[in-house]
């Protein structure tokens, strides 16, 4: 196999290079006008004219499946076209669907009798009417195309001919409405190339319009065609409600690009310059590499190459990952080429792709009763989410369950109470925690059952195995895999507290219960000396330490409670995670104090990772030491919890460099981590960039599992970066 860098000629370099230039002029309106963003960096554009005057329910709200899809049928039509002249593909998004239309779930369906529950426990997403966060198998897609998708509709409406025929319905307007979208784009580029005296811009636009019309009559057949039917996906799938997930994307073109290549109608440049249009229209979630199911052997290929190439060239937020695992007897020294690769391009850019590991992923989910093979099978494509294309609703980053306050509630139980000790904490804590996460489960109960009548899937429905099938939604059993996940957040916030307690308060005594209570309740004013002495413990991810021991235990408790029992009323399979997302300063600001000299309102702490500063004073390389507690509390079912591994370029060159990494991600892997995000760059324009972000509008970064411009992110965003990359 070729493993060369991808030879790209001038004339490519510049489109590559003029796409990069829109991207930061869109930003910059965007921005403009809607000020920081702080999540994906998202590749709608912004129309400021543009209004929709949507057709609702009795109520005043949109919903159902008809409802939805008579309204987005007509909110294609209505939307502007758009042709980027760098770019080989047509169509964009002008943003989401509920920016434009009052989206929502009738009011008798909301789960109300859980507001009481929710509103104590500060539970903002408690998981009822989670949206998108599953994997799409394009492939469907891909071999039907849109005309197909539509007769697949129409064929099952009448072989099941349900007395509610809402959902079916819903569905074909849904493709009738891409398929006039797709037709309008045809004649848009055709417009563009009567008015176009370059000749290449010309012939551009007249394959762009070529093209779209071949979609509107059958599946691709070219690897062009099937790159802008994806891109036609992306758009309609962010519009609908943010979806982001796309797959495995060396797998699904691979056969396309090999027929053309071998035919001569395509060139390597060509596809590269395809694909980085693809990441400039959005930034859907995609991965490269990785094992077939049987895991004998490695599906990196040549294409695998040139979309690592095309991400480097363009040089704007892009969420591809690589799925990384040990060597395989046999196999040639291409995965581990373009691992290194990704890793020299990490270094040269600042920032890069994240790491998806295999072992962590497939051999945990395979604990939840699954045969491993169907692990491997699992795609990174999300924030932090993996899942099997087309075959499993998982729900993986919609729930967030601050183990932070239920101690708070702890240790106001304990305050109440004549006889305090550490076991009756733990105890009250352990009660609070099972009230939270079995509110989140009764909310996936009311979830399953009210979600096809509100609020489907409509636009991931038709790329899975079984809803246009069986006339169900995804969440409504229309796939077979339901497995929902919830995620726990604070770890470190909460093992540090614990660790603190029994340290300062029960062994040395050098606290009584009655002052720590007084030190919270006043949020440690007046108190410096006694609250950095709570702080300068040896903290979660210090090796031995009495915080890692509380860091494993309550991790333990939180996978025993998702895992023991399933949801009361629908028997629901539930997997435990434990991510946080970038809203560690959202959990925190309603936050009182906390015993690890936190002050109250201060972000918590990173998913499983320990706090920023936890290894001052230890003679160890810091990110080695980060990466081993990450991997010891992993929630182990498969859902990843990430290793953030922001670093110095210094500090790289003086550790060993390309090497030094490649060594830590597969050290990782084979420790039972499931996923590292990387950015590398200097702590001198880190800060400067905290600073001024105007200054440095290039600068990409990975925020979480997702990158974005560091100048489109607010100065709390920022700032979590700037604290974990100094503590590097």
């Amino acid at each position: 196999m070729n493993t060369e860098k991808t030879k790209v000629s001038p004339l490519y370099l510049q489109l590559i290079e003029g796409m990069h230039r829109d991207k930061l002029k869109i930003n910059d309106a965007k921005l403009a006008r809607h000020g920081s963003i702080d999540i994906d960096d998202h590749g709608f554009i912004d129309f400021p004219e543009f209004t929709f005057e949507p057709e609702t329910c009795e109520d005043g709200l949109v919903h159902g499946c008809a409802c939805i899809g008579r309204n987005f049928r007509r909110f294609l039509n209505e939307m502007p076209k758009y042709i980027n002249p760098n770019s080989a593909l047509a169509c964009c998004w002008v943003g989401t669907f509920d920016r434009f239309a009052p989206f929502g779930i009738a009011d008798e369906d909301k789960p109300h009798e859980l507001d009481e529950t929710i509103k104590k426990y500060r539970i903002t997403q408690a998981g009822f009417g989670g949206m998108n966060h599953l994997c799409p198998d394009m492939e469907i897609g891909l071999r039907e195309g849109w005309k197909g998708l539509l007769e697949k509709i129409r064929y099952y409406r009448k072989k099941n001919n349900p007395p509610d025929p809402d959902f079916y319905e819903g569905e074909e307007q849904l493709v009738l409405g891409i398929l006039e979208w797709v037709k309008a784009h045809q004649v848009y580029a055709q417009e563009l190339a009567a008015k176009e005296s370059d000749p290449f811009l010309r012939d551009n636009y007249l394959a762009i319009a070529k093209v779209n019309g071949e979609l509107c009559e059958h599946e691709p057949r070219t690897f062009r065609e099937a790159v802008q039917f994806l891109a036609h996906f992306q758009a309609v799938d962010r519009t609908f409600y943010a979806g982001g997930a796309l797959g495995a994307l060396d797998t699904l073109l691979e056969e396309y690009f090999e027929r053309d290549i071998e035919s001569g109608i395509l060139t390597e440049e060509e596809a590269v310059w395809m694909i980085a249009s693809l990441f400039f229209n959005d930034t859907h979630y995609t991965q490269i590499g990785g094992l077939t199911p049987a895991g004998d052997r490695e599906v990196t290929s040549r294409l695998s190459f040139l979309i690592l190439d095309a991400m480097h060239l363009l040089k704007i937020p892009t969420n591809l990952g690589i799925r990384v695992h040990a060597p395989i007897a046999g196999q040639g020294p291409e995965p581990e080429i373009l691992l290194k690769r990704s890793v020299e391009y990490t270094i040269e850019d600042g920032y890069g792709v994240c790491y998806s590991l295999e072992k962590g992923i497939s051999e945990g989910f395979s604990k939840n009763g699954f045969p491993v093979e169907l692990g491997r099978m699992r795609v990174k494509c999300g924030c932090n989410w993996v899942a099997i294309p087309g075959r499993e609703y998982p729900l993986q980053d919609v729930t967030r369950v601050n183990m932070a306050v239920a101690l708070h509630y702890g240790l106001k139980d304990l305050q109440a109470q004549e006889t305090r000790d550490l076991d009756l904490l733990w105890e009250r804590f352990t009660y609070h925690l099972q009230a939270m996460v079995e509110c989140v489960k009764a909310g996936y109960d009311k979830h399953y059952e009210v979600m096809q009548r509100n609020r489907p899937e409509i636009v991931l429905n038709l790329f899975m195995h079984g809803p246009i099938e069986r006339g169900l939604n995804c969440s409504n059993g229309g796939v077979d895999i339901l497995d929902l996940n919830i995620d726990g957040i604070a770890l470190a916030t909460v093992a540090d507290s614990f660790a603190a307690i029994e340290q300062r308060v029960v062994e040395e005594k050098k606290l009584t219960w009655d002052r720590l209570f007084e030190l919270l309740d006043t949020n440690y004013e007046g108190a410096e000396r006694e609250r950095l002495m709570l702080k300068n413990i040896r903290r979660f991810g210090s090796p031995g330490s009495r915080a890692q021991d509380w860091a494993v235990r309550i991790r333990d408790y939180y996978v025993a409670l998702c895992k023991g029992s399933p949801t009361r009323k629908h028997h629901l399979m539930i997997v435990p995670g434990l991510f946080s997302h970038g809203d560690v300063y959202a959990y925190g600001k309603t936050l009182e104090a906390t015993p690890n000299g936190r002050f109250a309102g201060d972000a918590i702490s990173h998913s499983s990772e320990p706090d920023p500063g936890f290894a001052r004073g230890v003679d160890t390389f810091s990110p080695v030491l980060k990466a081993n507690a990450v991997a010891l509390t992993q929630a182990g079912y498969g859902n990843s919890a990430p290793l953030h591994l922001d670093i110095d370029t210094g500090l790289i060159q003086h550790s060993g460099g390309v090497d030094a990494l490649v060594a830590l991600i597969h050290a990782h892997e084979q420790a039972g981590g499931t996923l590292i995000n990387m950015n590398c760059v200097s702590k001198e324009k880190l800060l400067k960039a905290h600073e001024d972000p105007k200054a440095y509008p290039d600068l990409v970064v990975r925020v979480t599992g997702y990158s974005a411009f560091f100048a489109s992110l607010s100065k709390e965003y920022r700032q979590q970066i700037v604290d974990r990359f100094l503590d590097e």
